[in-house]
This record gives structure tokens, sequence and C-alpha cells, in this order.
């Protein structure tokens, strides 16, 4: 007899991820009772990854686990909060206890790497999506909201993009991507969310984003949000050898600029601190590279080596546009 629910959320989720002191009542009761510390503002977000949409349905279960909270921990790296609690709704078509079991580990362990703890969610039956929501914790004042950017102000990216879309397309077999395959397949299953570079370098940003929809849509919600346009130097954004190769070979622009599910964060930093930003950037490990600047007036131009305007690209990703 396939197990209850109420069996499957003792057996693999009451105690899913760390343990933590400000959580007063977690999993198993109508509501968590958590206690956000009295210096603290709290960060919420929420991501649904759907089978079909967001994943393949014969992906590794371990990975979704990952995934479906390593993008949610990556909104709070963008707000530059610090992660706490994380609740997990959970929609089967059946039980299956080995996807569960791999799908936790996953998720255990990112949650482990973070102090994450999950206090709370739901589990039902239909098809198979998974809605994951983050609380973390940020100083009153100092979130790194869209609408901070200045003019003269520094774009920056961790480290490289269009490595998930390409390989996307690959899988899709749109491109042969030989033995870089396995690579690109590492980017897309298990994205690596930027909390460490975030709490770094949060004191010396002013806004930031994480890149899920693609450079070009992502940076474009901070130029709404801030009533300003950016350039962008196409020849600076980082790319992996592959997506060099994809760009040289076809001369496709759009893979870094537009395929999204990078989550590599975008940072707007004050003009004057690169010096700053380079040696934290050492001490991290993670890429930064300096890839334009804010500037007056609307929209994001995409300049060449010599300084030329380069044609414009579509923007990101957008479930109803793209649909």
């Amino acid at each position: 007899m396939p197990a209850s629910e109420f069996q499957l959320i003792e057996r693999y989720f009451a105690r899913l991820g760390t343990t933590r002191a400000d959580v007063v009542l977690g999993v198993g009761d109508d509501c968590a009772l958590l206690q956000v510390p009295a210096d603290r503002q709290l960060a919420v977000s929420m991501d649904t990854l759907v089978e079909g949409i967001h994943f393949f349905p014969d992906v590794d279960p371990e990975s979704l686990g990952h995934k479906a909270l390593a993008v949610n921990l990556s909104d709070l790296a963008a707000m530059g909060a610090d992660p706490a609690w994380v609740t997990l709704a959970l929609t089967l078509p059946k039980v299956d206890e080995a996807w569960l079991a791999g799908f936790c580990r996953g998720f255990a362990r990112l949650a482990a790497r973070y102090q994450v703890q999950l206090v709370g969610g739901d589990t039902t039956r239909g098809p198979l999506s998974i809605s994951v929501q983050v609380h973390g914790f940020v100083e009153p004042g100092r979130a790194l909201r869209r609408d901070q950017a200045r003019p003269g102000d520094q774009i920056y990216v961790t480290g490289s993009l269009g490595d998930a879309g390409l390989a996307l397309l690959a899988a899709g077999g749109g491109y042969d991507a030989g033995e870089r395959l396995a690579v690109l397949q590492q980017q897309l299953d298990w994205p690596e969310p930027r909390v460490a570079a975030s709490q770094a370098l949060r004191h010396l940003c002013r806004c930031a984003i994480d890149i899920s929809d693609g450079l070009l849509a992502d940076l474009g919600h901070i130029c709404e949000k801030s009533g300003l346009g950016a350039t962008i130097r196409q020849a600076a954004i980082p790319l992996s050898e592959a997506v060099a190769d994809y760009v040289h070979t076809t001369g496709d622009w759009s893979m870094p600029l537009a395929a999204g599910d990078d989550y590599e964060l975008c940072l707007v930093i004050p003009a004057g601190q690169q010096a700053q930003v380079e040696r934290i950037a050492r001490t991290l490990a993670v890429p930064l590279t300096l890839i334009g600047q804010m500037e007056s007036g609307a929209g994001i131009h995409c300049v060449d080596a010599a300084g030329n305007k380069v044609a414009d690209l579509q923007g990101g990703y957008d479930h109803f546009r793209n649909a």
C-alpha cells in the first residue's frame, strides 16, 4: 500500500534541512512559528517549477531537488538577504519513494550548506510541480532593490552566461556540444546560488538581480524600476569555452544575452569601487566581470569593441509571450 500524505511528510520532510534556533515550531502543525530577529527585515520569495516547462520528465530527481531550492536562494542573494527558512509544496502524480528520496537528498544537501530549515508546506496529488518559498533576513534599508541604480554606476555579472541555454539547445538537438555537453548540463541542472558573492559584495552594491530570464530581460527590470538606461560592452560578457565557440561559429549573441536559466547575479555598483570588487572576487574564487554602466535615458544598448552599437536583441524568456 502506498504511503499516506502524513507518512510521506514524516518520512521525508519533517527534518529536512538544518535545525535553526529561530524556528519555534516547524513541520507538523497547522502553521510554523518563526522568530524574526528584531534588527532585521524579512525577505520572502517564491518560485514554481513545472514538469515540461522548467525541467524534463526524465531529470535526475536529486538535481531537481537541488535546483528547486537553488533558484529561490538565488532570489535572496539578489536582495542581499541571508537565507533562513523554506517551505515546499510538492504535487506528485504518484508516490515514488525512490524519486522522493533522491529529490530530498539534493534539496537537503543544499539546505545544509546555507543553514536553511524546512518549516512547512504541502503534499498533493496531480501533475508534477514544485513550489518553494524562501525566507531570509536583511538589514533595514540595506536590501538591494531594483530602483536604486544611478547614472554612471557600473554593471557586473558573476560567473559566465549562456551555458544553461546552450545545454537546452543541445538537449533539443539544435546544437552539437560534443564533449562539453556534460559541463553545460551541470550548469543547467546544478546551478550554484551566488549567496556568498552577495554577502561579500552587498555593502558596495546599489542593487542586484539574478539572471533567470536572460541578461537583457533582467537588467531591463533594473532599468525600468530605476528610470534609467544601460550600455553593455558585448565583448566583455564572460563566456565559457563552449558558449564562446557557439557565438564564434554562429554569430548568435542571444545565448549569453537572452537565454536565461543561468542564475548568476547582475550587480550594480557605484563607480570607483573596481579595486575593492576585484579584491573580493579573488577571495571568493568567483569570476566577477565589469560589462557596462547605467546611463540616463531608456533602454539597453549593446556596443562592440570599437564602441559601435550592435543590433538589438529580443529580451529573455516570458512564460506567456513565449507560450
